[in-house]
Parts: structure tokens; sequence; C-alpha cells
């Protein structure tokens, strides 16, 4: 471990150019901040400062450690003002799909944001699995993702309405050799539920576009470029949505479910419960 008062005095000696200097900067006497480096220099194996008199410069190993020591006493600074913050309810790491976050939900999260403003929101918009993966992991404190219908895990649950779809100005032709597919990339639950249901039939499919982007994916089919599964929220004006009479059957069903770690604060739980709103208003209206 890095002491950050060590790191604090190595900086002070190279941006004041000088051990007098920089004891005066951290209150320290000339001899102490000597002996701060020397013990630096003694953890980390490595020769910091070249001196040459009065002057003192940073070796090699002395530059590449002065970018990380100001990094990382400036996150303890902002660590120690978070803290000191009155009323601070710490941070919310929150997944959510990205059709979830071009919908309606980034003003929720606005208005609840700002009814908590000792409460620090890290939204990030992902792909499912990557979420679920985090959620385990510990590097999220609750998730909003979708996943394959039946299991019982979660804070609520909510079905969805899916569809396959094509341009509705310029229609993929349904009885081509190879359906030409656009989706997210691999891991994606629609792309493997839309592989799943082609290969069942028996059906040639090719990749024509794949994007991280919902927005890309949108565009991509209403070109005509070819057919894609989206959400009911996600499909657009100028999309036609294709049904059994078209040749083209339900995939597995999904759903999206609301998960939180075991260990949530009691701010991401009121939170969990402005999702299940949002997410039961959703519902009821497209009932």
């Amino acid at each position: 471990m890095l002491d950050l008062e060590l790191l604090r005095s190595f900086v002070s000696v190279v941006e004041a150019g000088g051990f007098t200097r920089a004891g005066e900067r951290v209150h320290r006497t000339q001899s102490t901040v000597s002996q701060q480096i020397k013990r630096l220099e003694e953890d980390i194996g490595q020769v910091l400062l070249h001196r040459d008199g009065k002057d003192v410069r940073p070796t090699e190993a002395g530059e590449r450690l002065l970018s990380y020591a100001r990094r990382l006493l400036t996150l303890a600074e902002e660590a120690r003002d978070v803290l000191r913050q009155p009323g601070s309810e710490g941070a919310i790491r929150l997944g959510i799909p990205e059709d979830f976050a071009a919908y309606r939900l980034a003003k929720l999260l606005g208005a609840f944001s700002r009814s908590h403003p000792g409460l620090r929101l890290d939204v990030r918009a992902d792909q499912s699995k990557h979420l679920a993966r985090d959620l385990e992991r510990g590097e999220l404190d609750l998730a909003l993702y979708k996943r394959e219908a039946g299991a019982k895990d979660a804070i609520a649950v909510w079905p969805e309405r899916v569809h396959w779809v094509t341009s509705k100005s310029h229609p993929v032709d349904v009885n081509v050799p190879s359906v030409p597919l656009i989706g997210f990339p691999l891991g994606c639950i629609y792309r493997a539920g839309a592989i799943h249901a082609l290969e069942s039939a028996g059906r040639a499919w090719h990749t024509a576009y794949t994007s991280s982007s919902l927005a890309g994916i949108q565009a991509a089919v209403a070109a005509g470029m070819g057919l894609s599964i989206l959400s009911e929220m996600s499909i657009q004006s100028d999309h036609r949505v294709l049904t059994a009479k078209d040749g083209f059957a339900p995939i597995n069903r999904t759903e999206v479910a609301l998960m939180a770690s075991p260990d949530a604060s009691p701010a991401t739980l009121r939170l969990a419960d402005r999702l299940a709103e949002f997410c039961d208003a959703v519902q009821s209206k497209a009932a």
C-alpha cells in the first residue's frame, strides 16, 4: 500500500523544486520531508528524485509515479468531501437495458436524483448479459435487465412483448433463401432468440448489420437492411411488424427482471420501488 502522506510530500517536492519549499507546503521540516521521500523510495524500490545541490527533479521512475500520485491524492480528497457532506446517502450503481434508457426512464432517474441531493447516481446502459454478470460480481447495486421467462429470484418481473420487424417503406422479401438479420452483438437475448426461431423453422440466415446502439438497429431496420426482433417500446413508425402469416412465429418468451444486490442500501431499495412503479405503468399502458 502506498502511503498518501509520503505521496503528498513527493508531489510537493517535485512541484516546488526542492525540499525546503516542499516542507513549507506540507507543514513539515526539510529533514522530515527528506526522510519521507527516502521511505517512499525504499517502499517502491526505485530512486524517484535526482538531487543536484538545491535542485531536485524526478527520475524516470519518479515521472511515472507522479501522475499516479496526483490521481490518488485527488481521489482521496474527493472521498473525504463526499463523506463530510451532511446528509450524504452515498451512491447507487444502476444498470439498465438501452431501450429503457432511450425511453422515459431518463426522466424518472432525473427526478429521483433531484429529490435525493445527497445521493450520487451512477447509471450504465448495457446488454442484459453484462448487467446480470456485473450485478452478480458486486459491480452494480441494482439492475433492470432482460432474460428468458420463468425465474423466480427477482424483486419484480414483467413479461415482454417482442416482435419480428421489417421496414415499412423498404420491406425485406420474407421468402429470401437466407434471412438478413439485424441485431446487437453476440450474447443478446433477442439475437439468440431470432437465430433459434429461424433454425428451428429450417431457415438459413446471415448477419446483415450488428450494432451496440439501439438507434443504429432501428435505423438499419427502417432502411430495409434486414429483419430484427425489437421490444414493443422500441418499434418505430417506419417499422412494420411481421406475424405468423408472414412466416415468422413469435420467439421464446422473455421478461424484464428487476434485481438488487443482497446488501442493497435503503436508498437503492427506494429507487427499486420507483422503477417497479414505472414498469407497472408501462405494462398497464401496453395492455
